[in-house]
């Protein structure tokens, strides 16, 4: 069985089916994880990033961003959210990096063609008209992917629980080119 992330993923009505089928994507991950954890040998890092630097950036699938960056393991802390953008989550994992673990960049990515410019803020309207609840987040989508990236420059350069705010750079990927586009912050 194949546990690469390209192989189909198999369909199934029930759990009779999938443990037929091989089992879910899940067990598969986790069977990979084993085989993994055989070879396994324990690198003696320390948790602070060895490049002093968290990288925000989106949980699209495509992008590999410790290729990407030619980042290696232990380099850089990461923190993906949809659109990557900076929200109160976020500056709570980047006030621990930085005044814990000793991180002083912070390099902020969006995409081309992602899944947040295609959405709306009706998509929180929906979603308590389907549970009966309203989801306390917002969605933070956007159509304009450079103009988030400022703002979210904005949000990690005047937040008063981040002691490192003078190395905020923000760049947008392109999925076509693998290629960075840096963002000038608002002057």
């Amino acid at each position: 069985m194949s546990t690469s992330a390209h192989s189909p993923v198999r369909s199934s009505s029930n759990d009779a089916d999938q443990a037929r089928d091989g089992g879910t994507v899940t067990d598969r991950l986790v069977e990979a994880n084993v085989r993994y954890a055989s070879e396994f040998e324990d690198p003696g890092m320390d948790a602070k990033p060895v490049l002093r630097v968290a990288v925000v950036a989106c949980m699209d699938a495509r992008l590999d961003l410790h290729k990407a960056l030619g980042l290696a393991l232990g380099d850089c802390h990461t923190i993906r959210n949809a659109g990557g953008v900076v929200t109160d989550d976020v500056i709570r994992s980047l006030s621990i990096s930085q005044r814990a673990l000793g991180t002083r960049s912070v390099i902020l990515i969006h995409h081309t063609n992602c899944g947040m410019e295609s959405i709306t803020e009706e998509f929180r309207q929906e979603l308590e008209m389907e549970v009966g609840q309203r989801p306390a987040w917002a969605v933070e989508a956007y159509k304009d992917a450079d103009q988030d990236v400022r703002q979210s420059m904005q949000r990690v350069r005047t937040s008063p629980f981040l002691l490192h705010t003078d190395d905020v750079r923000g760049f947008v990927f392109d999925v076509t080119s693998g290629l960075l586009r840096e963002i000038l912050p608002v002057s």
